[in-house]
């Protein structure tokens, strides 16, 4: 008798994941663009298909009372455990300041003290852990060895912004003020993220300048950023607005208003930014300055949109520095240190990382740019996941680890380090 309830009910869950597939797949096949030039399609098609059907089936349980909102989001986003052990790598959870975060420390010690790296994963703000970035942590550790703290920031909408900044700025300062008791160099602290996190990472970079008892940054790590909350009618946003992960809508519905109530359609528009303040800011967020070989994939100017006032309550809060680091002032940003930023073509915040690669070279900061032409939003997660074996993630992070080793330690000589990544205005665009 146990052995029919359990074909049974192993066939209503093979109806209901029927019934999701049906209900899922169509969706996506009418609203979502693949593009023919990603990188491994099959894989990345699977990987698409997985993440969609996730979100759907987070919405039923949620609707039919069986979990909170984005439980299963979550779970799934957290990705296939690790069980086995890196005999390379230290690994444990502490605490910083009140913070979680999760410690990885190569066993062998290359030089007296470690280049340390504060890392803030993605995911919106509301999805994602360190246990979604636990193979990229460990990665960046093995491979540049240094000493890699991840932050386990607080998620919305049960923390509401701006917590997920205050978590990452108190676990800054302590390794900055601690970082001998860790055996790091205070000197060689480099602060990074992935996609939102990258927004945490800049936006604490630029509240570290202000700041004279502590050591400073000596660089930030920016993976695909969020960086402003004004013009989402860029290229890159017209361009990649139905492909996959990450689409338009999806940034504006989930990443943005769980801050705060407001228009998506004004958004979606451009009318949520009065005319006064869109010519203030003109000078840095400007389609113009994004080089003429990102539009050619069918760009078109966007026309003007009227302004309705009650809209400005409602976002406000889009223009503050914290969610738009590209708003900071020049004096904020001409004192920003050494800049690593990546860009994706299939992303809809490839332009964010592209006109805040201006503003740093304008400022006279040092940018290290890669252009990855194959590869698509938030693909870093499925790194070393057997499933998922994608090769722009490996090449992703080789960049990141080639930067980080460039990048010496007191009493390091000039050649343990590795190649210098650092090119003043790096890239050339």
């Amino acid at each position: 008798m146990d052995f029919l309830w359990v074909l049974l009910w192993m066939a209503i869950v093979a109806v209901l994941l029927c019934n999701l597939l049906a209900w899922t797949y169509p969706h996506y096949l009418l609203r979502y663009e693949f593009p023919f030039a990603i990188c491994q399609r099959i894989i990345a098609r699977l990987t698409e298909n997985t993440f969609f059907m996730a979100l759907r089936l987070d919405y039923i349980a949620w609707k039919l009372g069986f979990s909170n909102r984005h439980t299963v989001t979550r779970f799934f986003m957290n990705g296939l455990p690790i069980f086995k052990q890196d005999p390379r790598l230290h690994i444990k959870k502490l605490q910083f300041d009140g913070v979680p975060v999760k410690q990885y420390q190569p066993r062998e010690d290359h030089t007296k003290h470690q280049r340390g790296i504060l890392f803030f994963h993605g995911g919106i703000g509301i999805w994602c852990s360190t246990d979604t970035y636990e193979r990229v942590c460990r990665y960046l550790a093995r491979e540049s060895a240094s000493f890699v703290v991840s932050v386990a920031y607080r998620l919305a909408p049960e923390h509401p912004y701006p917590a997920q900044f205050e978590d990452c700025l108190k676990a800054t300062i302590h390794l900055l003020k601690n970082a001998k008791e860790y055996g790091v160099d205070p000197d060689c602290i480099l602060v990074g993220g992935d996609s939102s996190g990258a927004t945490l990472a800049a936006a604490v970079c630029q509240e570290l300048v202000k700041r004279t008892d502590l050591p400073k940054v000596r660089a930030q790590i920016l993976l695909h950023p969020f960086l402003q909350a004004v013009d989402f009618n860029l290229p890159s946003y017209q361009q990649n607005a139905f492909n996959l992960l990450i689409s338009k809508h999806m940034l504006l519905e989930i990443g943005l208003k769980y801050r705060r109530k407001y228009s998506v359609q004004a958004a979606m528009k451009g009318s949520h930014v009065p005319d006064d303040i869109r010519i203030k800011w003109k000078t840095w967020i400007n389609p113009d300055h994004i080089p003429k070989r990102f539009k050619s994939r069918g760009y078109k100017p966007a026309p003007p949109t009227p302004f309705p006032p009650k809209v400005l309550e409602q976002s406000n809060e889009f223009f503050e520095t914290t969610v738009s680091p590209l708003l900071a002032e020049d004096d904020i940003i001409s004192q920003l240190p050494e800049t690593y930023i990546l860009t994706c073509e299939y992303d809809v915040l490839r332009d964010d990382g592209l006109l805040y690669k201006k503003r740093l070279e304008d400022a006279g900061v040092g940018v290290t740019w890669e252009h990855l032409e194959d590869a698509f939003h938030g693909v870093v997660i499925v790194l070393e996941i057997p499933v998922f074996p994608f090769s722009c993630a490996t090449r992703k992070l080789d960049f990141v680890v080639k930067f980080i080793k460039g990048l010496h330690v007191s009493g390091e000589s000039s050649l343990a380090g590795g190649v210098k990544a650092f090119t003043k205005g790096g890239g050339g665009i």
